[in-house]
């Protein structure tokens, strides 16, 4: 059916990049697999039962990986009681301590988050590397342009894209030199034009899986708004095979961000794709108050359903042609109910809300 849309609207087509396929446990990264979502407990580790309730809401809105930040001893022995509650395969983030790495490993992690040049001599990568092959964990080197390293600093003066670059061709080569292949690359930076730059300039030299992200990228809003234009752009030009929208909120949000703009690119159908208008003068129902109760009652469904509430049928008529739902507000409290683009039945304001969630729980089983 895409192909078929392409054909007819090829302005809408994505060619993405191709990248080798690897594997986070049962998770496929690269290739010809969906975009995976993913995002990050900022639970304590150590508090166990916080973590794995963290990682189920996630799992809930549509969380495929997890990452969970492995700093001291204490949290390795804690990941190893968090990972068998965990429906999703476990990330386990690790910065310069390589036994941290190892006990994340053993612990049943299956991807290392790491840049193996940071953890220490050629002895301590290799046992590392030992680690990932003998549990089944890929890693992803992780180069982020607030923490490269001294000599490129001094070399490039600045983060640049070259210096991020080179800084993950660095890392390629001790996994390569060390007969390990089973991992994707990350060159984040919080400056949106630095991380575009540095991942189209990544993905020209290696056909590795691509992990993108900007990184700290802010609020809520102010985020939502720097991932968009950044990941956007990089998915829009088929750059990326798995992504986390990296903000300070809830980590749910980073997951229902991240799929707003797969869904919008046309990359990913997840969950209910929401058209509603901005409301004005003509609107015969409440339409933001009741786009915002809709959502939130909605938002647990994963099955792909786009819907349509419009205040008036100035462009509701056109919208609820092409949707499975729709809604045109009308005369007199009654409001037009549009079923697979087709008039059907009316609904009072006072109905609306619930009228409008059982059709989609409706449509949603029916689609199963």
């Amino acid at each position: 059916m895409q192909q078929e849309l392409n054909e007819i609207r090829p302005y809408r087509a994505i060619h993405r990049r191709k990248s080798r396929q690897i594997f986070v446990g049962n998770v496929a990264i690269g290739g010809d697999a969906p975009i995976a979502v993913q995002s990050m407990t900022n639970t304590k580790t150590v508090d166990v039962q916080g973590t794995i309730r963290q990682v189920n809401e996630c799992v809930e809105v549509g969380a495929e990986l997890m990452r969970i930040s492995v700093p001291d001893q204490e949290s390795s022995a804690a990941l190893k009681q968090i990972i068998p509650h965990c429906p999703v395969p476990i990330i386990a983030d690790i910065h310069f301590h390589y036994r941290r790495a190892i006990e994340a490993a053993e612990a049943g992690a299956k991807c290392l988050r790491i840049n193996p040049g940071n953890i220490g001599s050629d002895d301590k990568v290799r046992e590392v590397i030992k680690a990932a092959k003998d549990y089944g964990c890929s890693i992803r080197i992780g180069v982020n342009a607030g923490s490269l390293e001294q000599d490129l600093l001094n070399k490039y003066k600045t983060p640049t894209p070259e210096a991020l670059v080179e800084s993950a061709q660095r890392h390629m080569r001790i996994l390569e030199d060390n007969d390990f292949f089973n991992f994707k690359i990350s060159v984040k930076a919080s400056d949106v034009f630095l991380a575009v730059a540095g991942y189209r300039a990544l993905a020209a030299v290696c056909d590795y899986p691509l992990h993108i992200g900007i990184t700290e990228a802010g609020s809520l809003a102010a985020g939502t708004v720097k991932s968009s234009i950044g990941l956007g752009t990089l998915l829009w030009e088929g750059i990326g095979d798995t992504m986390r929208v990296s903000l300070s909120a809830d980590p749910r949000e980073e997951i229902k961000v991240a799929y707003q703009i797969l869904k919008t690119l046309g990359i990913r159908n997840h969950g209910v794709n929401l058209i509603s208008c901005p409301s004005c003068a003509r609107q015969a129902f409440d339409v933001i108050k009741t786009v915002e109760a809709v959502e939130k009652r909605v938002e647990h469904i994963k099955k792909p359903l786009t819907i349509s509430i419009l205040g008036c049928v100035v462009n509701g008529l056109g919208e609820a042609a092409h949707t499975q739902i729709g809604i045109t507000g009308g005369g007199g409290g009654r409001h037009n109910v549009y079923l697979n683009g087709k008039p059907d039945h009316k609904v009072t304001s006072e109905e609306l809300v619930e009228h409008i969630v059982a059709l989609i729980e409706k449509e949603a089983q029916n689609a199963k």
